[in-house]
């Protein structure tokens, strides 16, 4: 092998005449009889190398059988391109290396899929050939915006005297929410750590412990169903400071949001952003991470549905619907196709009129006076050539509906600039959502979270009215960080728990060193934790976090690569005190 000289992205014009040498994996092949042409690939980019039988000493057979993918060390002398032939696209498109040597330093199976047409490539098979994919330009971009993402997030931390403190992998599970991964002990047989879903305990402890800003850059896993913006082990910014109030964590992460995205994607945030509750975000948007590039709100109808002959709305708890404009255009299959939709979210049907120079026509239309549809038409503004869509149930199941549908109409009617970033914060949550299957309250954040001071008596006569001081930062549909004003008094994390269903012996069992070092004078503390890869996913312009992540799992958990998860032997299974049970 040549000791390499420069990069395949480095060499311009300015070095015509150099003797120079590059290694590198072959991008593509072209012949043209005695002449061929190869585009010679690293991470840095491509040059455009030539081998030219009337100039080249060595055995020039050889050369022709050059394959996509294999492995070579040239030699040669920079010359220019000729003018018709120069690439305004490429770096170094002005130039061309004449080759003089060359040594064959690995040659290439026959590829499973074509590396420049990954579109066309099913994900499982880039997927188990993982380390041919990652050779490919757009994922090589994607890990380097990954690496300033984690160097401009130390760099803004570190200057705000955020201290970067590790906690334990291997720690007690306490189950709250997603399941754990286990780890069984083969010291203490019978007994299992678990793995992170959060450093949640160990960062307030920090905060008890006097460290008043952590901050760790930290592996994560959730034992969950997945989707494309999930994944079982996922990293995480984590952040906890003392002795501050919602206002002081808004500031600070403001700042690093708008630091990680000038520095890694030269993008220009706003310097304070927009904030709603969680009320006003799901009754406007359907959606507690709503995407605020385009409006398509929501709005109230039962007062007109009650007024009209259409007796599916009269018993239902809510109405509330969304106008398009010009939608009046869509066809039934459209419809119909929109009417599967919020089906999937549990909506009975999707109710709809359209707008004409005569009033409204077609859907659920005939059930409405001539005077009742004016008054709709003038006062929800509603103009010919627009549709009215409408969906009536539970509170909550309206809203989910007609929020999915909103994304869907943004996305068909190209209401989204893929370009633009919009923040904001969605704050005020409830303390506890009720969960119908197990008949109790599950924490709509996590046990930690501290209740608003004006609805501490809530906990006692109405939990589920309580609101909290949790907060997440929303950005393009998507929660990009989530966290909140910790409870810091043991008297009302007891009583927390205890709303949570738990017992004081299961509380002290599962957050028993938690709740005793709260009653070593704990200060009041908070913080956040930003999804590092959905914010990575965001910044390199995909809707897919595993294009953002070196070795992702697929949807069912598993490494097609490696073939994780596997089986083990026997003697690694009696070592630990395990017996596999048969299904």
């Amino acid at each position: 092998m040549f000791k390499r000289t420069h990069n395949c992205g480095d060499i311009r014009s300015s070095d015509i005449n150099n003797t120079i040498t590059l290694n590198g994996w072959v991008n593509k092949v072209r012949l043209h009889g005695q002449v061929v042409f190869v585009d010679l690939r690293d991470r840095y980019g491509k040059t455009q190398i030539v081998f030219d039988a009337d100039e080249y000493e060595g055995d020039f057979e050889i050369i022709k059988k050059i394959s996509m993918e294999d492995v070579l060390s040239i030699k040669g002398t920079v010359r220019s391109r000729l003018e018709s032939a120069i690439n305004p696209n490429l770096a170094t498109g002005e130039i061309e290396i004449l080759v003089s040597e060359f040594i064959m330093l690995n040659e290439s199976a026959p590829l499973p899929f074509m590396l420049n047409d990954r579109a066309n490539a099913e994900e499982d098979l880039r997927l188990k050939y993982r380390y041919l994919e990652l050779r490919m330009e757009e994922l090589q971009q994607n890990l380097l915006i990954r690496h300033s993402t984690y160097q401009a997030t130390r760099s803004y931390l570190s200057e705000n005297k955020f201290v970067e403190v590790e906690t334990p992998v291997l720690m007690k599970s306490t189950p709250e929410g997603a399941r754990d991964y286990l780890v069984p002990s083969r010291v203490h047989q019978g007994k299992f750590y678990a793995l992170p879903q959060s450093p949640q305990i160990y960062k307030q402890i920090l905060m008890i412990s006097g460290y008043d800003r952590y901050f760790q850059i930290v592996k994560c896993f959730r034992d969950e169903d997945l989707r494309s913006d999930r994944q079982p082990e996922f990293t995480q910014i984590d952040i906890e400071m003392s002795f501050i109030n919602e206002e002081d964590i808004f500031e600070y992460m403001e700042g690093l949001t708008c630091h990680v995205f000038q520095t890694v994607a030269k993008v220009d945030l706003p310097l304070s952003f927009p904030r709603i509750t969680y009320k006003e975000a799901m009754e406007t948007y359907g959606s507690d991470k709503p995407d605020l590039r385009y409006e398509l709100k929501l709005i109230e109808l039962k007062e007109y549905t009650d007024l009209s002959e259409f007796n599916a709305f009269n018993s239902v708890e809510r109405v509330k619907g969304l106008v398009v404009k010009g939608g009046a255009k869509y066809s039934r299959k459209i419809i119909d196709d929109l009417t599967e939709l919020v089906k999937k979210y549990k909506a009975k049907g999707l109710a709809w009129m359209k707008s004409n120079n005569n009033g409204f026509e077609g859907g659920i239309s005939k059930f409405f006076s001539v005077q009742l549809l004016e008054r709709m038409k003038k006062e929800l503004e509603i103009e010919d050539g627009d549709i009215l869509f409408m969906v009536g149930d539970k509170t909550k199941i309206v809203l989910n509906a007609l929020g999915f549908l909103r994304i869907e109409i943004a996305n068909r009617e190209g209401l989204v600039n893929k370009n633009e970033f919009s923040p904001v914060w969605v704050t005020e949550f409830p303390m506890f959502e009720y969960d119908d299957e197990n008949k109790r309250h599950i924490a709509m954040h996590h046990p930690f979270t501290a209740p608003r001071a004006e609805d501490i008596d809530l906990l006692d006569s109405d939990p589920s009215n309580a609101l909290s001081r949790g907060y997440d930062l929303t950005m393009n549909g998507y929660e990009i960080a989530g966290g909140s004003i910790r409870i810091h008094s043991t008297e009302i994390q007891e009583k927390v728990f205890s709303l949570l269903g738990l017992s004081r012996e299961e509380a002290i069992e599962k957050f028993g060193f938690l709740v005793e070092a709260l009653s070593y004078g704990a200060p009041p503390h908070g913080g956040i934790a930003f999804g590092f890869d959905r914010l990575v996913m965001l910044l390199a312009g995909t809707d897919n976090i595993r294009d953002v992540i070196a070795f992702p799992k697929t949807t069912s958990a598993a490494s097609l690569m490696d073939e994780s998860p596997s089986s083990v032997s026997i003697a690694q299974l009696d070592e630990l005190g395990i017996k596999i049970k048969k299904s």
